[in-house]
């Protein structure tokens, strides 16, 4: 039991896995495959322009989180999650076919709502896949099955990533994109078949239907800790960090690097590589505990990384060759160190909201999570397009954002230093 990868030999972990890494996949094999078809053949689609497609894309898949999160939440606290889990694999397979229809009509419109559509699977999934954890795991695997579930989720990504900017590339390849997607939905949906019952505690209150009443309960939760609540914090400002990263990665290679959708793919895989590598690290140095001194190291260096980055695309020069530009490589450097810090910063804080929760409430804690990371990353989105529309450079904004980073990290400091 040195590493937690025995529990991928186990049925109480196994099938959540493969259920969640499935789809994680299909979220980014659909996601990049649109990103990359409208950032490099924009006028064939739409005639918004390329770099406000991507924040676009970004936001309409996240608005459920904001939307539907503290409902998610409720239901995942009064039913059963496997059984749950399943429901929501049949949605993913629905909207896979519904993607087909759209790529092969060119319909822009039937595409942002698949984008809607997979945001509202995500909106579903996270409540029970992180509520789900500590119901079926001992305290001591919390960080490792964090660990895994947070590497295998950005190796889908990493994947998915891949795999959609390849697809893109091709003829049709939006066609062929979401036609596999929903083979891997499928696939996904068998995985959820063995994900073990996971009931829910007994409540006593019966269910009332309201859709903010269920967002601001959710939220009054969380807040009742504080040390959750703060913790939820941190994690929205990384979901906000890393979605103003990925949406920006397609303009920036395009309209700054000069390079094609092959030089997106390997920037998008690094980012996400490293924060599979920071997570598995993290579980490595954690020794199955809660440790603030990990969440303040990947919020320290995060803040560096991220400051040397704006710094770089800022200064970037081509000289025509992009893989012999030093400073191409700079910027490369400094995206595989933000994702390897992100995964350090981000594995311990999901593994406290999870030890702290009861489990009576915890499922709508996650929600709150959800909610919050939903309204940061809408933020993000939202001041990433006025920064643009008013003419200045995206690295104006990186650069804020990494001292933002900064002074998270320094909260989350003496938040340990008062502890």
């Amino acid at each position: 039991m040195s590493t937690p990868l025995y529990l991928l030999r186990t049925k109480r972990f196994a099938p959540l896995f493969g259920t969640q890494f499935l789809g994680a996949f299909n979220d980014n094999l659909y996601k990049n495959t649109l990103a990359v078809l409208l950032t490099f053949q924009a006028t064939e689609w739409t005639s918004i322009s390329s770099a406000l497609l991507a924040p676009l894309i970004g936001a309409v898949f996240i608005a459920p989180f904001f939307l539907f999160s503290g409902l998610s939440g409720e239901i995942a606290d009064r039913l059963d999650k496997a059984r749950l889990a399943r429901i929501v694999k049949v949605w993913e397979i629905t909207m896979m076919i519904i993607a087909i229809a759209g790529f092969v009509t060119h319909s822009f419109t039937t595409l942002l709502f698949v984008v809607f559509g997979m945001g509202m699977h995500s909106t579903l999934f996270g409540p029970i896949k992180y509520s789900i954890i500590p119901q079926h795991m001992r305290e001591n695997e919390l960080i490792g099955a964090n660990a895994l579930i947070e590497s295998g989720t950005f190796g889908a990504i990493l994947l998915g990533t891949i795999a959609g900017g390849a697809l893109a590339a091709i003829p049709n390849g939006g066609a062929i994109a979401s036609s596999s997607a929903l083979i891997v939905a499928v696939i996904g949906y068998l995985f959820s078949r063995f994900i073990p019952s996971a009931p829910p505690p007994h409540r006593a209150e019966p269910f009332r239907m309201g859709f903010w009443k269920h967002t601001s309960d959710a939220i009054t939760l969380a807040y009742r800790d504080r040390l959750v609540f703060l913790a939820i914090l941190a994690i929205s400002w990384f979901w906000l960090y890393g979605a103003l990263l990925l949406s920006q990665f397609p303009s920036l290679v395009k309209d700054l690097l000069m390079g094609s959708e092959e030089t997106v793919t390997l920037i998008l895989a690094l980012f996400t590589l490293g924060i599979g590598v920071g997570s598995a690290l993290c579980e490595r140095l954690s020794h199955h505990h809660v440790r603030y001194s990990i969440v303040v190291v990947g919020g320290i260096g995060m803040a560096a990384a991220g400051a040397d980055f704006a710094w770089g695309i800022g200064t970037f020069e081509s000289d025509g060759v992009l893989l012999h530009n030093l400073y191409f490589w700079r910027i490369v450097v400094d995206v595989t160190l933000l994702g390897i810090f992100g995964g350090l910063y981000s594995v311990p804080l999901y593994a406290l909201i999870q030890k702290r929760s009861t489990p009576e409430a915890r499922s709508r804690i996650i929600a709150a999570n959800n909610i919050l990371n939903a309204l940061f990353m809408v933020v993000g989105a939202l001041a990433t397009m006025m920064v643009l529309s008013m003419g200045y450079a995206i690295a104006w904004l990186f650069g804020l954002v990494a001292l933002g980073t900064g002074f998270v990290g320094y909260t989350i400091h003496n938040v340990r230093r008062e502890r």
